[in-house]
């Protein structure tokens, strides 16, 4: 057995990882962290619970996922790494049946795992955090402002 060939075919491989748009731990970790402005940390505990749900599969059921996991699919869906489909079946006995599915947009993925400046078009906010608090702006402030809210675009 030629040793040689094995290892330039395990180098084509590797070289042609990205070609194949394969998504590891390392590439959504960084595409999260890159995309939200999360540190890697928590971006990689958040690429290994959704890698382990997606596993070697393109497309996961819905159902599968209990309220706390969906929002963070959620959260991905807003920030373009994942995206929704649903199906509509008719059952034996006439009715309709429509299963949701979940999908990873791998090439979305791996560009934001790659520009590093992605995180300036996250749905999170990336201002800075001002200390306010010797101002005293919060004493300025009516008790009708404590207890309504106004919804604000921004």
């Amino acid at each position: 057995m030629n040793y040689n060939n094995i290892f330039m075919f395990k180098l084509k491989t590797t070289q042609q990882h990205n070609d194949l748009n394969i998504i590891t731990l390392d590439v959504l970790s960084r595409a999260i962290a890159n995309k939200t402005g999360i540190d890697i940390k928590e971006a990689r505990r958040n690429a290994g619970f959704v890698l382990d749900v997606f596993g070697f599969n393109d497309r996961i059921i819905d159902n599968i996922l209990d309220y706390e996991d969906r929002q963070l699919f959620y959260f991905l869906e807003e920030e373009g790494m994942l995206a929704t489909d649903h199906e509509d079946t008719i059952l034996y006995d006439g009715r309709e049946w429509r299963t949701h599915y979940w999908i990873l947009k791998k090439k979305t993925i791996l560009r934001y795992a790659k520009d590093k400046n992605s995180c300036f078009d996250s749905v999170m906010s990336n201002k800075p955090v001002w200390d306010i608090s010797n101002l005293g702006i919060y004493d300025s402030l009516t008790e009708e402002a404590w207890t309504t809210r106004k919804r604000r675009c921004v």
